[in-house]
């Protein structure tokens, strides 16, 4: 139940303090469904996600806005003045409303196809650092392009709604001319559903819907193979995945930078990047590398981007590899990136994830509409004109009566219904030839005008025809599409490149390998000593009240990894450390690793191959087996969360190469020994595990061990054949005293 409490706004009369209401109980359902749902539904329909048109409620506001201030053919204006205007129909705010105008300027460089054509500084999409101009200073108007967005919006193609204060009205949708869904690059997180659509080409989009509307059998692939983006880059194209893209909506690509090495200055110039990164991201990550020492063939970088735009330098050490250590980049850095398509588009109100035909299909459908509410507009506007010639036609038999009639009207109301009696027709007619200047009543005028009656009864015939027949509609989109394709030629700017083609990515350089003893201590220090350092040693120095926990012997090549008491578990590639000396603290795992705050290591192994198995031994009497390779990844992960169960506290984690017996001590005084393999082995990390000790209140599992290193003085005396058990109380000889404290 949500409980609810509001002030009533009424006051105490004898401390002048506001009375609290009672308290309103109301299911949590019920709350959710009259406060939540119209804001999330808000968002949806009305903010982050695109319409079938390509655009989101505020970009169709302010595109309508400069469309009604002339701005198509007119010239440029301040970017403050379109602001201000804008608000009329947004009332988000000026900044949120000039940062719209910033994303769909040719400045920005953020579409393939902008709307705006600006002037001044509008930034950059592929840098941060290079941010926009206030709108003070910035001028702006439609580009070219916005005449196929705002074709014939007047003809009622398109549904008018009244704006938030309803003072005047703004279009639903802009009755695009071409599937600008597909064309312009579109992203969106609303409330439980996020949208993001890639761009394509312009020209590949039309030619691909010409001959997907001819024949629905078509492979899109023909004409336009991949998605397209403002910022270039690289696309490493693989059909399978491209498929999927074009086939469900979802699914993902890669994409990486171009660049070129200059072999005089010994300098890498990267001079397109992904779409879905900027330079300073790159940058950073590229100075944390060199930092860590992970890359050491670089001596400097410098982001050199000016009005011819985009370059980063990357000078390089003498006798550095450019195609291994741009190998290598690509890998570590997002100068190689994903871009995750999420295709989810609104469709009459409501979202829904589409593949690129089906996308044409509803853009088709949509456009259909369009141009059927075009061809009606016209129709009803033809005919109200032929409908006013008729009745001029009939003037023509007797220009002299039609005169006299007018002359001998003693009332200037008695005209119209005086030619209505007089010449059969009707008010409107009448109204059309009462209003005709006195210069045009000859009969050459009126020859003219009534010559029109065949040829728009031929248009209007013509027209009915052709809002009968879909087949000839599509070919009036056809007809747009072709014109379009050949007055916007804008090339391919990502070039498109065969996974196939590519070669692998290099190994990792190769890790001097060389026997090491790894310290561990009780406060999370660790030190890395080769063979001769170790044995040299008399005294490791440590932090005051820190004790040596363990000591590992292994191998510069292998791995560590380390259990917290937050159910996570850190690995350490053991070459990451560097060689330490006796007389050296070591480095501290928590700050090394980055771990939570408050975070403790409570085990820590090296765990080679991963064909050992773990134990979890738990609180509340559960033992959980884990094989060690549950821990194993591909990549370099340094955290792995959920590593094991939070249903109870971890009392000890013990590592088994094979099946051994485990004595297993309660608060109570008692033990219990079983043999490992009672267990089954559990392939999920976070396994709860089964009981092995009886559930009984108050009693606790308190340690675990190996039966070697239980510290028992005979251990099988406690040995059980079946689990769970509640074990046997602990000989006089066994006392807890006895008892030892280890890390396995």
């Amino acid at each position: 139940m949500a409980v609810s409490k509001r002030k009533t706004g009424k006051k105490d009369k004898s401390n002048n303090m506001p009375v609290e209401a009672k308290a309103i109980e109301q299911p949590i359902t019920q709350t959710l469904e009259s406060n939540y749902m119209p804001y999330a539904m808000s968002v949806i329909v009305s903010r982050a996600i695109p319409e079938i048109d390509g655009f989101k409620p505020s970009h169709r506001k302010l595109l309508y806005t400069m469309y009604k201030m002339g701005l198509l053919t007119g010239q440029r204006q301040k970017s403050a003045n379109i602001v201000g205007r804008t608000m009329q129909l947004n009332p988000h705010g000026d900044a949120a409303i000039y940062e719209t105008m910033v994303r769909l300027s040719t400045g920005n460089e953020a579409l393939i196809a902008p709307f705006v054509d600006s002037k001044g500084n509008f930034g950059k999409v592929y840098s941060r650092d290079m941010s926009y101009a206030a709108s003070r200073y910035t001028e702006a108007k439609l580009a070219p392009i916005c005449n196929e967005i705002f074709k014939d919006i007047d003809k009622d193609t398109v549904d008018f709604t009244d704006s938030y204060d309803g003072t005047q009205q703004e279009p639903v949708l802009l009755p695009t001319a071409f599937p600008n869904i597909l064309v312009s690059a579109n992203s969106g997180i609303a409330v439980g559903m996020a949208s993001m659509i890639c761009g394509f080409n312009l020209n590949e989009v039309c030619e691909a819907a010409i001959n997907y509307i001819k024949d629905p059998e078509y492979d899109l692939f023909g004409s336009m193979p991949a998605p397209d983006f403002s910022t270039g880059g690289e696309i490493i194209f693989d059909r399978a995945e491209m498929e999927e893209i074009y086939r469900t909506g979802k699914g993902s690509f890669k994409i990486r930078s171009k660049w070129r090495f200059i072999k005089e200055h010994n300098i890498i110039e990267i001079y397109e990047i992904p779409y879905t990164t900027t330079t300073d991201i790159i940058i950073d990550k590229i100075s944390d590398l060199c930092k860590s020492g992970k890359i050491k063939e670089i001596s400097d970088m410098r982001d050199e981007t000016d009005l011819n735009g985009l370059k980063l330098a990357i000078e390089l050490k003498r006798g550095t590899d450019p195609d291994k250590l741009m190998q290598k980049l690509f890998k570590l850095t997002t100068l190689q990136d994903v871009f995750s398509c999420n295709f989810n588009i609104l469709v009459a109100g409501n979202p829904k994830v589409m593949g690129v035909k089906e996308i044409l299909d509803e853009w088709t459908a949509w456009r259909t509409e369009c141009l059927r509410r075009m061809i009606f507009s016209d129709i009803a506007k033809k005919n109200e004109k032929l409908h006013l010639l008729e009745g001029l036609e009939k003037i023509l038999l007797d220009i002299d009566s039609a005169i006299e009639i007018i002359r001998n009207t003693e009332l200037e109301d008695e005209v119209v219904p005086n030619l209505m009696m007089g010449f059969g027709i009707d008010e409107t007619q009448a109204e059309f030839v009462a209003n005709i200047k006195l210069r045009n009543i000859n009969r050459q005028y009126i020859l003219n005008r009534t010559s029109e009656i065949k040829l728009l009864k031929d248009e209007i015939e013509h027209l009915k025809e052709v809002l009968n027949s879909n087949r000839k509609i599509r070919g009036l989109i056809i007809d747009d599409l072709k014109r379009i394709n050949k007055k916007y030629v804008i090339p391919r700017r990502s070039d498109i490149v065969y996974s196939a083609d590519i070669e692998d990515e290099p190994a990792e350089p190769a890790v001097e390998d060389y026997p090491v003893y790894i310290i561990f201590t009780s406060e999370g220090y660790i030190k890395k000593l080769s063979v001769p350092a170790y044995r040299n040693s008399t005294e490791q120095k440590l932090k005051e009240g820190d004790s040596i926990s363990e000591v590992f012997e292994t191998s510069n090549n292998n791995e560590m990894i380390f259990f917290t008491d937050k159910t996570q578990a850190y690995k350490l590639r053991i070459s990451d450390l560097e060689d330490s000396r006796s007389a050296n603290l070591g480095q501290f795992i928590p700050a090394k690793l980055d771990f939570d705050e408050g975070e403790k290591i409570i085990a820590a192994f090296i765990p080679g191959d991963y064909s050992s198995t773990l134990l979890f031994v738990y609180e509340n009497g559960k033992v959980s087996k884990v094989p060690m390779s549950s821990y194993a990844t591909k990549s370099n992960r340094k955290k792995l969360i959920n590593a094991y169960s939070d249903k109870s506290r971890l009392v000890r984690i013990i590592r088994l190469d094979n099946d051994c017996d485990i004595v297993l001590f309660t608060n109570d005084g008692r033990a219990l020994l079983f043999n490992s393999a009672m267990l089954l082995s559990k392939a999920g990390r976070s396994s709860e595990g089964v009981y092995v000790l009886t559930k009984k209140k108050d009693r606790i599992l308190t340690d675990a061990a190996t039966s070697e290193k239980s510290g028992l003085s005979d251990p099988y005396l406690y040995k059980v054949t079946r689990i769970p058990s509640s074990g046997q109380a602990l000989d006089p000889d066994d006392n807890i005293e006895k008892q030892l404290s280890f890390i396995d």
